[in-house]
């Protein structure tokens, strides 16, 4: 059943950013992750909206969880650190 990780980004050093999207550009690359939005225009209907959002389909709840443990993605992950904050989640689909 599909899964999609979602993710809530707030930039805070745009240019070491910049590596964490090289690194993670990869990662989805070489796991095949189809990515459905990645920080485009975001328009709040209710509450609050982030200022980046990131989603992401994967066929499985297992699938995202593995991407997420991946040695490549772990390396974005690393990149990331003091970049920005991150809320991430997986949710299954219907």
């Amino acid at each position: 059943m599909a899964s999609y990780l979602i993710a809530n980004v707030v930039v805070t050093n745009p240019e070491q950013y910049k590596l964490y999207q090289q690194l993670s550009s990869h990662a989805m690359q070489t796991h095949g992750v189809r990515v459905l939005a990645r920080g485009g225009e975001t328009r709040p209907l209710e509450g609050d909206a982030p200022t980046r959002t990131v989603i992401m389909e994967f066929d499985s709840l297992d699938a995202a969880e593995a991407f997420h443990a991946s040695p490549e993605y772990v390396a974005a992950r690393q990149a990331r650190d003091g970049a920005a904050d991150m809320t991430m989640y997986v949710v299954q689909g219907l």
